[in-house]
């Protein structure tokens, strides 16, 4: 595990073109929070702030993004959560398992859109028991979360 890193946040218009190591930019005008990655390797991560992508909490004083972040396109592949702009590391995740999130994310986003009454078409790599235990691991991640934030 990587050792304890403290953020800071900005509320912003438009993302900076050269962003600050441990600052996280928040753009409400565009929904979506940047940050160069947290492990130190320099990419830029972004967080989509949408009914399908992440949630932001801004508390008054800090600020926290769900769910975690899963940088698995990056060599890197780190995978953290932020909370309360403190970064908590969380278990790397195997190529399955990343496939399977991917795959279950894709499907949820499909299912929001759709219009009214359609169901999205069922992908053949997106099982009930994928989604299901997507959904339990996510559940324990928040629970272990919650108590350790506290």
């Amino acid at each position: 595990m990587k050792g304890e890193v403290i953020l800071k946040h900005e509320f912003v218009d438009y993302v900076p073109d050269t962003l600050r190591e441990g600052t996280v930019y928040i753009s409400i005008k565009f929904a979506t929070a940047t940050h160069k990655c947290c492990c130190g390797c320099g990419n830029e991560v972004v967080t989509p702030i949408s009914p399908t992508g992440w949630t932001l909490i801004f508390d008054g004083e800090t600020v926290s993004l769900d769910p975690s972040i899963g940088n698995w396109s990056f060599a890197c592949q780190s995978h953290y959560w932020i909370r309360r702009n403190r970064v908590k590391w969380a278990p790397a995740w195997s190529g399955e398992r990343i496939a399977a999130g991917r795959a279950y994310e894709a499907l949820e986003k499909e299912r929001h859109f759709s219009p009214a009454g359609k169901e999205p078409a069922q992908r053949g790599d997106v099982t009930l028991q994928t989604k299901n235990e997507h959904l339990r691991q996510s559940l324990w991640q928040r629970v272990k979360g919650f108590f350790s934030w506290r």
